[in-house]
Order: structure tokens, then sequence, then C-alpha cells
């Protein structure tokens, strides 16, 4: 009861409540899994080819452009002021989503979308400047847990609503605008930060990180293409390579903050990427993030493709909620798995790949809608699994600053990989592929990530059994 007696702006509780309130309205999107069929039915009568060549590729570009320069605004502007504009991106996105008419309104919605998506960072950022290092760990948690339980509730009352109340897609809408309205009014009551990690940085102040499995595991992102959520850095362990406060922002004249800020920035990539197993776990993460958001943003259309909406009982709001959830346990059973990861890391990114890799094309070969249904929350949780592996592995010698950069470059290398797909092969000035062909180029395409990292571990593994020989065979000859 101590907290609750002190302001509101210093007590950890209750920037944390509003917070996961905040989460949990925005989250809470139960139209999400039913936006295809919103969009191809009567009340918007959009067509597959226009909803997948022209207004879905929308988000994907605006994303890429808005996430760098959000991501420096979110620091400098102490993070509040972003989640506000996410709140009022969201607002205005399904204010489109009901109202608006024709190919030109989707696209101006998946605009806004891309803004929500790119404000996104704020919202995990935000903790870390107004909750002391002690409590980084457990509000994570709360965080991320919340937004997990919105994603799945939403998921469930969607899929009872439209099956057994026979509610129309409109009024999912109405549901979804309501939540998201509520979400921006309780974010007006989150207290203003006074500092953030760059740009308002205490000066040569270290903060110790919890190193935990559970940490990462609460933080695995579930990349978000308009209803798929993302997820953003979690608390770290203390740095080994060093904490980029360390002398930063020493020098008081403001004009000079945002050099020393670029600089030291450049600075500390640099040498975050100078190690190579770093560089290839962010490797991965980049090139199957950008394949997952693909598949998220278009598994609705396939599933529309082979079991269209308009004739048939659908079931996107059940299987989003059995993905997430298979996802949320894989990635939770992580935490009590004692693997050797420097040695087995990349074969276990290799073995997965394949398993994703041939969800893709069963998605693609089969007829059946349930098998194409399985098929998704195979390729989910499995990533899910993997990603939540590869955040540990990135995390586990950084500091929460160089975390929080090498997420933010990693995400946008994804992006701009996943723009460079999407411009060829959805793109109506690329191949312009039809939806089921899409798919197995993306099975193809993971196909291409197992091979490569299959290699890798091969290489590895065998260099580590050839040092084992070498080094048992000294002593030998020693004698």
């Amino acid at each position: 009861m101590d907290c609750w007696r002190t302001s509101p702006s210093r007590s950890w509780i209750y920037p944390t409540v509003i917070l996961c309130l905040f989460g949990f309205f925005s989250m809470m999107r139960p139209s999400e899994p039913f936006l295809t069929p919103y969009l191809t039915g009567p009340d918007k009568n959009l067509t597959t080819t226009e909803i997948t060549n022209e207004i879905f590729p929308v988000w994907t570009y605006s994303y890429l452009v808005l996430l760098l320069p959000v991501f420096v605004l979110t620091d400098y502007v102490r993070y509040k002021p972003v989640i506000l504009l996410q709140g009022i991106s969201f607002i205005i996105t399904w204010l489109l989503l009901l109202f608006g008419q024709g190919v030109k309104a989707m696209q101006i919605m998946e605009f806004f979308f891309g803004m929500v998506t790119a404000t996104e960072v704020a919202y995990f950022a935000y903790i870390y400047s107004v909750v002391s290092p002690e409590h980084y760990q457990k509000v994570s948690s709360y965080c991320r847990s919340i937004t997990l339980v919105a994603f799945t509730t939403a998921s469930v009352l969607a899929q009872l609503l439209v099956s057994l109340v026979k509610i129309s897609y409109f009024h999912l809408n109405i549901i979804s605008l309501a939540s998201v309205s509520v979400a921006f009014f309780v974010s007006l009551f989150l207290p203003m930060p006074k500092e953030s990690m760059f740009f308002h940085a205490k000066p040569s102040e270290e903060v110790p990180k919890p190193t935990s499995m559970s940490v990462v595991l609460n933080e695995s992102p579930e990349e978000e293409a308009f209803g798929c959520s993302e997820e953003k850095p979690a608390a770290e362990s203390p740095t080994t390579l060093g904490n980029p406060k360390d002398g930063q922002l020493s020098d008081p004249k403001p004009e000079n903050v945002p050099l020393k800020v670029f600089v030291q920035w450049f600075q500390d990539l640099k040498e975050c990427y100078s190690s190579k197993r770093l560089l290839y776990w962010s490797l991965w993460w980049a090139l199957s993030t950008a394949g997952f958001n693909q598949i998220l943003n278009y598994i609705q259309v396939l599933w529309d493709y082979k079991s269209p909406s308009q004739n048939s009982f659908i079931y996107n709001g059940a299987v989003e909620a059995i993905a997430t959830f298979g996802g949320a346990v894989a990635a939770f059973a992580m935490g009590y798995v004692k693997v050797n990861w420097d040695l087995l890391g990349e074969l276990a990114l290799a073995t997965f790949s394949v398993v994703n890799a041939s969800s893709l094309f069963l998605m693609h070969y089969t007829a059946n809608i349930w098998a194409c249904y399985a098929g998704y929350v195979i390729f989910k949780s499995s990533y899910m699994l993997l990603i939540t592996i590869a955040v540990f592995q990135i995390a586990v010698n950084l500091s929460m600053e160089r975390y929080a950069l090498v997420f933010g470059i990693n995400t946008f290398v994804a992006l701009v990989i996943q723009t460079v797909i999407t411009v060829i092969v959805v793109d109506q000035r690329g191949l312009n592929l039809p939806i089921s062909t899409q798919f197995l180029v993306y099975g193809s395409y993971f196909a291409v990530i197992a091979g490569i990292f299959l290699i890798r571990s091969l290489y590895i593994i065998c260099s580590t059994r050839c040092q084992e020989e070498v080094q048992s065979s000294a002593p030998s000859q020693n004698s």
C-alpha cells in the first residue's frame, strides 16, 4: 500500500495498471480475424485481387517508411505522445473500415494501420522510463501477457459471435472501434516520463538488467500485420558488450545531444554486429520475421480462396486463438529446456524452418480448409517458439539500450526484405501472382532459410568436433 501513498506518477503500480489497460483494449479487436470476409462482403464489396494486390501492400510500405522516424521520435518525445498517436491512429483506422468505401479509402486505412504498428514500440519502451529496475521483469511480463490474453479473448469472442449469434462483420468492427477508443481514453492518464533511454537519459548511468529466460519469453514477438500483434523489447541482462550510456550525453549543450546520440548508436551497432553469433541470429530473425509478417498479412485471403466466406462457415477466430495459445505455450516451455544453443542453435533454426516451409507447402497444395488451418497453426506456433530462442540468444549479452537498437535495426531489415517480397510477388508492378501461388513462393523462401542455417549448423558441429579431437589428442602426444 505504500506505493499508493506516493503520487501516481512515482508509483510503479499506477503506470503499470494504466499501460496494461491500454494494452488490453488496444488488442481487444474481434473484427481482425474476419477482416478479409468483411472487405469482400456486401459492406465493402471489394474483390480478392484488389485486397491482395492494391490494399494490403500499403501496410508493408507505410510500416517501412514510418518505422525509423517513429523509433527516433519515440525516445525524443518520451513515449507518451507516441502512445497517444497510436491511439488516434487506431480510431482513424476503424472509422475508415466502418465508413470508408472503395480501394482508395482502404489504402488510407492501411496507411494508418502502418502507423499503429510503427508506434507500437512506445508501448513496450514506456515502462523502462517510469518503472524502477527491480520491477522491469515483472512489469514486462504483465504488459506482454495482457496483450496475448486480449488477442486470444478477442478471437474467441469473434468466433462465438459469428457462429452462434450470427452477428455481422460490421458490428464486430463497431466493437473493435469502441475498444480502441477506450484504449485511447485510458492512455490520457499515463504519467509523462521525465527520462528516456537515449535523448533524455541520465549520464553515466548503468542499470543492471535481470538475466532470465522468462523475461524474453514474455516478450516473444508476434509480428503485427493487421491482426498480428508485434512483440517489442524486453528487459535484458547485464551487458558484456558495454553500455551505451557510459559517457553518453555528458556535454550539457542541448544542440549536441542528437548528434552524440546518433554517433553513439552507430558505434554500438558496429560493435554489436561484429559478433558473428549475434549477426547470424539477427539474420535469421530478419529473414523469418519478413516471411512471418507476409504470411499473416495474406493468410485470410488464402482461407477465403480455399473456402469462400460467402458460401461456407469460417472459423478464422478459433484458428487464430488456437495458434496464438499454442505459440505461447511453446514459447513458455522453452524456459525449461536445457540446450547448448551455441552448438545446436542453428540446427534448431534449420529444423523448424523446414517445419515452417512444410506447413506453407501444405497450405498451398491442399484443397481442404481444415488442413490449411492446421498448417497455419503449426507455422505460427513454430515461429513463436523460434523467435523466443532468437530473442534470448541476442539479448543475453546486451544491455537494454543496445538490444533496443538491435531490435530496431533487425525489424527494419525484416521490413525491407518483406517490401522486396511484396513488390516482386504481390504488387501489380511485379509478378502479381495468385494467392495460392504466393504461398508456394513463401514455402520455398523458408526452405532457402532452412538450407542456409543447415549448412551453418553442420559447419559449427564439425568445427567443434574437430577442435575436441585436437584437444583430446594433444595430451596423449605430450605423454
